[in-house]
């Protein structure tokens, strides 16, 4: 498994791996997220299709949601072309670039995820304890802001992981733990001194999900404080019923992102396929369900969705 040491300038190239000892079930597990990628893609496609065709979506709350939606197509897109070499074609090579390329894009979207889903926070929490302000706090160029905010700030975080990686000398067999490329798994594999890695990756991660949990955790204690002020049990209900679909996305972003860390540091005797089994549903669930769980709770989509499945006959 040892080698000669490489210098990042010979572009060491990276083995993927798809499911450790489940090497016989490959196919029926491509098939799995074959699926998962095409109701992500497609529901995502129709969630931003409906948006822009529904006038009375034009709205803040709707306009994250569309930002939400490009972003998990950015997740699926950035992840497909290696799980679909690997699983489906057996192709586990990847050159040094394209793997710090593709570990670039899958960061930098998962960045964006958690401040999108902290903006959608802040909207409900206009929306419910200040509703009367709320067409002039939320005004479009506030919306394209704070959007903006979201894209650059996730990619001053994600930018320097590259560099930070290839100025560095790898020297084992470099094969990964995943079917793609992701930091936590690539700073296993060089022979020099990670310390600034691991520094600037816990940085990242205390700076940009730990941060944005605390603010939307701190966004719910208000609108549930809000929502116990007022006097009707339906009126608190219907009330509490308009975060139900945001907080569902930050649930199904949170947990699974809980338990790749948790088996990361607690699990390392743990079978290899059940750390690849849970990054594939923290990468994989959230673009998948996001739009489904949407589509269910936005009235709006749902009939707009129901007319172009029945062919306009709804």
């Amino acid at each position: 498994m040892g080698g000669k040491p490489h210098n990042s300038s010979e572009f060491p190239p990276f083995t993927l791996t798809g499911l450790p000892g489940l090497e016989t079930s490959q196919h029926w597990m491509f098939l799995l997220l074959g699926i998962l990628y095409i109701v992500s893609i497609v529901g995502n496609d129709l969630t931003l299709f409906i948006i822009k065709e529904v006038q009375s979506l034009h709205q803040p709350m709707y306009y994250f949601l569309s930002l939400l939606s490009i972003n998990d197509l950015g997740v699926s897109f950035s992840t497909l072309p290696t799980v679909l070499a690997t699983f489906c074609f057996h192709l586990r090579k990847i050159s040094f670039d394209s793997c710090m390329a593709q570990m670039f894009f899958i960061h930098l979207f998962s960045f964006m995820e958690s401040g999108i889903l902290l903006v959608m926070s802040f909207d409900r929490y206009v929306a419910i304890c200040n509703p009367l302000r709320y067409a002039t706090v939320l005004t479009d160029a506030r919306v394209v802001h704070m959007g903006m905010a979201v894209i650059i700030r996730s990619f001053c975080m994600a930018f320097p992981l590259p560099f930070l990686l290839k100025r560095l000398p790898f020297c084992k067999a470099n094969v990964l733990s995943h079917a793609y490329c992701l930091h936590p798994d690539l700073i296993r594999l060089p022979c020099g001194d990670i310390t600034i890695n691991n520094i600037f990756g816990q940085f990242i991660v205390i700076s940009n999900f730990g941060l944005d949990s605390a603010l939307i955790l701190l966004s719910y204690v208000l609108i549930l404080c809000s929502v116990l002020a007022i006097a009707s049990r339906e009126e608190r209900l219907k009330t509490l019923n308009t975060c139900v679909s945001h907080m569902c996305a930050v649930l199904m972003f949170c947990v699974p992102m809980v338990g790749v860390s948790m088996a990361a540091r607690y699990g390392r005797h743990a079978p290899q396929y059940v750390h690849t089994l849970l990054s594939l549903i923290y990468l994989f669930v959230p673009p998948m369900l996001n739009p489904v769980i949407y589509s269910i709770k936005t009235k709006e989509i749902q009939q707009r969705l129901c007319k172009i499945l029945l062919g306009n006959k709804f």
